[in-house]
C-alpha cells in the first residue's frame, strides 16, 4: 500500500496515518510499487485520464473519482488503455448507492412506473468564492465547469434511470463568481432522451450560504416520485398505481469538508464493490461506459451553450 500527492506535507500525512510507503508523483509510485493491484485516482478533473492511463499501462486496476473526465476522447482513451491492458476501470458515482435512488431505480427497471413521460432535476448548492481560492476548481484546464465538479453525479443519475440523451438546449450565465470561476455558476437546460422523455435541468452554486437542494422528480404513466433532501438522500414524495415504496434503510451522511458540505459518502459501498468484481466476478456498480456516457451527456449540454453565442 502506498499514497501519492503532490504537496509533500500531505503525502507524509496520510503516510503515517496509513502506516506505509508515500510518493510525491504518480510516475515514481507506479515505479516502485509493483505488488499493488489497484490505484485510487483522486486528482484534479482535468488528470484523470493521464493519470488513469498511466496506472492501467502499469497494469494496474483503476477506481477513478467523479467525472471520469473532462472529455469524452480522454474517456475513449482511458477505455482503449483498460482493455489493451485486460485491466479493470472502476469510475466512482456514490449516489447509486442511496436508499431512495435505489427504491425508484428497482421500481422503474421492474416497469411498475409504466412509460416515463418527463424528469425535472434541480441541483441547488452553495460555493462561495473562499471554496475557489488557491485551488485548482474554478479553472477550465483542471475544472471543466460545473456540471463535472458539482452535478456530475446527478446528470449520471438521468442516465442511469431515464437512459441516453439524444439532444440538449442550455443557457448559463455567471452571476456572482466572476473573479473566482473561469464558466458558468447557474443554468438551465432541457433535455430529449431517446426514448422520447424530456427533462429539464436547473442548476445553480448560489444558494445563499449553504445547499438547499439536490432533487430528481419522475412523472411516469403510473405514478410520479421525488427524490429530494440536499443529497438525493430523501423519498420525499411518491404517488404510485398499486406499489408504496416502504422500509427505506437509513442512509450514510453526507461527506463534510470542513467549510461546506458535499455529496453523499458512499464510497465504503464504492469499494466493496470494487472488491467483489475483482475478488468473485461481480458486476460493476457504474463501468467506465457509464462514466462516459455522463461526459457525453455534459458536453452536449455545454456545446449547446457555445452554439448560442
Amino acid at each position: 500500500m502506498a499514497v501519492c500527492d503532490i504537496v509533500p506535507a500531505k503525502a507524509e500525512a496520510l503516510s503515517k496515518k496509513y502506516n506505509c510507503r508515500f510518493y510525491y508523483t504518480i510516475e515514481e509510485l507506479l515505479k516502485h510499487e509493483n505488488d499493488v493491484q489497484v490505484v485510487s485516482v483522486c486528482t484534479p478533473n482535468g488528470l484523470h485520464a493521464s493519470h488513469t492511463i498511466s496506472a492501467l499501462n502499469a497494469g494496474m486496476h483503476v477506481l477513478c473519482e467523479k467525472p471520469m473526465a473532462i472529455t469524452s476522447h480522454d474517456c475513449g482513451e482511458m477505455i482503449k488503455a483498460a482493455e489493451k491492458n485486460n485491466r479493470r476501470l472502476f469510475i466512482v458515482k456514490q449516489n447509486r448507492f442511496n436508499p431512495p435512488v435505489v427504491a425508484v431505480k428497482q421500481v422503474i427497471d421492474k416497469g411498475i412506473l409504466g412509460h416515463i413521460y418527463s424528469v425535472q432535476l434541480n441541483c441547488f448548492w452553495n460555493r462561495n468564492d473562499d471554496y475557489y481560492a488557491n485551488t485548482w476548481k474554478g479553472s477550465k484546464e483542471l475544472d471543466g465547469g460545473t456540471l463535472y465538479t458539482q452535478f456530475s453525479h446527478f446528470i449520471d443519475l438521468l442516465y442511469w434511470m431515464i437512459g441516453d440523451v439524444k439532444t440538449a438546449q442550455a443557457i448559463t450565465r455567471n452571476f456572482a463568481h466572476k473573479t473566482s470561476i473561469a464558466f458558468e455558476d447557474s443554468g438551465v437546460a432541457v433535455l430529449e432522451f431517446t426514448n422520447g422523455a424530456i427533462a429539464s435541468i436547473n442548476f445553480t452554486i448560489n444558494s445563499y450560504e449553504k445547499n438547499m437542494e439536490g432533487s430528481v422528480t419522475i412523472f411516469a404513466e403510473n405514478g410520479t416520485v421525488k427524490i429530494g433532501g440536499q443529497y438525493l438522500n430523501e423519498l420525499e414524495y411518491q404517488n404510485i398505481k398499486d406499489h408504496v415504496i416502504t422500509d427505506l434503510p437509513a442512509g450514510n451522511t453526507a461527506n463534510d469538508y470542513g467549510t461546506y458540505v458535499g455529496s453523499m459518502s458512499n464510497h465504503d459501498k464504492v469499494y466493496a464493490n470494487l472488491a467483489d468484481v475483482l475478488q468473485n466476478g461481480a458486476s460493476m456498480s457504474t463501468s467506465a461506459f457509464e462514466g462516459l456516457k455522463t461526459v457525453e451527456i455534459i458536453e452536449k449540454i455545454y456545446a449547446s451553450v457555445q452554439s448560442s453565442k
